[in-house]
């Protein structure tokens, strides 16, 4: 693991790695507190009546971006620099454009932290911040390319290994959703407005909004997950072949399941059709997937016994698994008119944010910073243990009342009575969830309670410890 003296081509640039890293935590924390926040504020909607800026309407979207674009996105760049360059046996094509990666999306999650308390926002899901800031997320995420496909270019062996295709194809798949769907007029510099109008706006955002998720919040977390899980089991991948035939059926259909957000709307009936059955299918490569990456640990299930780490990573496939067949059944026309707009599509949402995307993170994350600061392991195995089991006891409290209070809005708002008059008001609907709530905010704080342990154990992983940057393999050297 140590530094090879001289010429830094003898090494992997694990600086940038460890940047994001260690970024990745302190924005989950801060993601999921903002979080916590505005769940209380729905528990209790005068909790902060008199704060503009702290009101539910502007930490939404604070919050979201937070934990998808700062917490999601500093993994994805962590992850994506470390295993491009061990797999490839190659360092980062340049040092200086991988470094400005790391200060500029700094900078665009400060702005955005700073512009949306405001009121500065499109309106648009995921896609909230202006026009200034779109303009660096896209000069960063051409630098992110270049840095990604640079060193692959540069590999030292000839086989380009899967999690790299997983990620080349988000970085891609981003760059076009973001520079298509923000497309807009500049009013002033904190006004914009879109450059599309009524249902073709509506159609781009979705396309754009749904596919955010598959490829920023599935396709990157897929990489990690084809390296991570058979890193940590000691074993190959369960099949080499269903690996490939997963990434190409998942990045083709992916993409046209957007219109299913846009049921009963002004859409054209044909093309919400045409988003239910791509959603669909979708259901066979995520499974495959999810298949893949549980059989991988053939042989050694006996190891989740002992090792927290593993039990995060493969937890996370199991709320991916889950994810994906709810998300599809709920494409389905006769399902959404009872889910749509309810809290069971919050529920969805969260299994997949904090089941997949957020425990298959905080395993990579174990793994990887004790090897960038040159130790064995973290400074606490059993907080490790500690920080499992709150975080999915919080994530089954999560998604069981928002698909239990999900599912009784959509009956209570659909019930009429003989003479065809509404059963409920909406403010009974409203009422009758409140329960539901306090159990979603005690799930949350769980989850969050989660992150402060993991906070304080890579604070002690970290201190006093010597970052390392370890040798490149020669040539003949094979394992990654």
């Amino acid at each position: 693991m140590q530094a090879a003296a001289g010429n830094p081509e003898e090494t992997y640039n694990y600086r940038v790695v460890r940047q994001f890293a260690i970024m990745t935590v302190v924005w989950g924390v801060v993601g999921m507190l903002v979080g916590v926040i505005i769940a209380a504020q729905l528990a209790w909607p005068e909790l902060l009546p008199s704060v503009p800026w702290l009101s539910y309407g502007r930490l939404r979207p604070l919050h979201t971006n937070a934990v998808i674009f700062a917490f999601g996105g500093c993994a994805l760049f962590a992850t994506s620099y470390y295993i491009v360059q061990r797999t490839c046996h190659a360092r980062l094509i340049s040092d200086r454009l991988a470094g400005f990666t790391f200060w500029g999306w700094q900078a665009v999650i400060v702005l955005a932290a700073v512009t949306l308390p405001l009121g500065m926002t499109q309106g648009k899901e995921y896609a909230e911040l202006e026009w200034p800031i779109d303009l660096l997320i896209a000069v960063v995420w051409v630098s992110y390319a270049i840095v990604f496909f640079g060193t692959i270019m540069k590999r030292r062996i000839p086989h380009i290994y899967v999690a790299n295709w997983f990620f080349g194809a988000f970085i891609l798949t981003v760059a076009i959703l973001h520079i298509v769907n923000s497309a807009a007029s500049p009013a002033s510099l904190t006004k914009s407005y879109s450059a599309y109008a009524g249902v073709q706006d509506a159609m781009i955002q979705w396309w754009y909004g749904h596919n955010a998720v598959g490829f920023f919040l599935t396709a990157g977390f897929l990489g990690m997950m084809y390296y991570f899980i058979p890193k940590q089991a000691e074993r190959p991948v369960y099949s080499y072949r269903l690996s490939v035939v997963h990434f190409w059926a998942l990045i083709f259909t992916y993409m046209w399941a957007g219109p299913h957000h846009l049921h009963y709307t002004a859409l054209p009936d044909w093309a919400q059709s045409l988003g239910m059955v791509f959603s669909l299918i979708l259901l066979a490569p995520s499974w495959g997937g999810m298949i893949n990456g549980i059989m991988t640990l053939s042989g050694a299930w006996h190891k989740l016994r002992t090792d927290p780490i593993l039990k995060f990573l493969v937890t996370s496939l199991s709320f991916y698994g889950m994810s994906t067949f709810e998300g599809p059944m709920m494409s389905i026309k006769t399902v959404n008119a009872l889910s749509h707009y309810t809290d069971w599509t919050i529920g969805h949402v969260h299994s997949g944010a904090l089941g997949w995307v957020g425990m298959i993170t905080i395993g990579s994350m174990y793994y990887l910073i004790p090897r960038l600061f040159g130790r064995t392991e973290m400074y606490s195995v059993r907080a490790i243990t500690l920080h499992f089991w709150v975080a999915t006891i919080g994530i089954v409290l999560y998604i069981t009342a928002m698909w239990i209070a999900g599912v009784m809005q959509g009956l209570m708002w659909r019930a009429v009575n003989a003479d065809g008059t509404l059963t409920y008001t909406f403010v009974e609907s409203v009422k009758a969830s409140w329960p539901y709530y306090v159990v979603r905010l005690v799930g949350g704080v769980l989850y969050l309670g989660g992150m402060l342990i993991m906070c304080w154990n890579v604070w002690k992983t970290v201190v006093g410890s010597r970052p390392v940057d370890a040798p490149i393999p020669a040539p003949a050297m094979a394992h990654a």
